[in-house]
């Protein structure tokens, strides 16, 4: 394992069980179809629809607390990206980010070798990526376009997409979901 796959590691299963109790507790998560998993060989690409700031803890959260495929890293977006995002501009892209296993991405190089240069190495190092194909948030709870980053990868590596759908989340607020109006799938 490699140096960097620690500080992921560590932060993921630290907040694993009162992630997981929170989420089963106010969220009332359901996970369908884990047992298409057994067998699937690490490292592998989860593509994943993109509804809420919550997916990215979403994910890890529905693994066993030993999974295979763990740490999860993360493709996101540089730092600079969220200057004029309010509180987000503080924790985004930064260091929490890439100590939860966030690495960012180069969009508009036309040139997915460049853009996608520390995600390919995460993979050839033994790691799982999560990616969000549609690149952003979704602005109206549908699935948007996806862009071709997740084929590149998964063409470039040999590796395996798991594609993963997470409802109940989108435009989600802290009372919805602490008053258990929500249920949230992860598929």
């Amino acid at each position: 394992m490699k140096f960097y796959f620690l500080s992921p590691l560590l932060l993921q299963k630290i907040i694993w069980i009162p992630t997981r109790l929170i989420l089963t507790i106010f969220g009332h998560l359901t996970i369908r179809g884990s047992e298409h998993l057994e067998g699937v060989q690490s490292p592998v690409i989860f593509a994943v629809n993109h509804s809420s700031e919550m997916d990215p803890i979403l994910i890890p959260a529905s693994l066993p607390f030993c999974s295979r495929f763990s740490p999860i890293f993360y493709a996101s977006r540089d730092k600079s990206f969220y200057q004029n995002s309010g509180w987000r501009q503080h924790i985004y892209g930064g260091l929490f980010f890439k100590m939860w296993g966030s690495y960012p991405l180069f969009p508009g190089l036309k040139d997915y070798e460049r853009s996608l240069a520390n995600h390919i190495q995460i993979i050839n190092d033994g790691g799982s990526l999560c990616v969000f194909p549609e690149g952003k948030i979704t602005p109206d709870g549908a699935v948007q376009q996806a862009r071709g980053g997740v084929a590149y990868l998964a063409m470039r590596t040999n590796c395996t997409v798991i594609p993963v759908g997470i409802s109940g989340v989108f435009r989600t607020s802290a009372a919805d979901f602490f008053a258990g109006r929500r249920r949230i799938t992860v598929s």
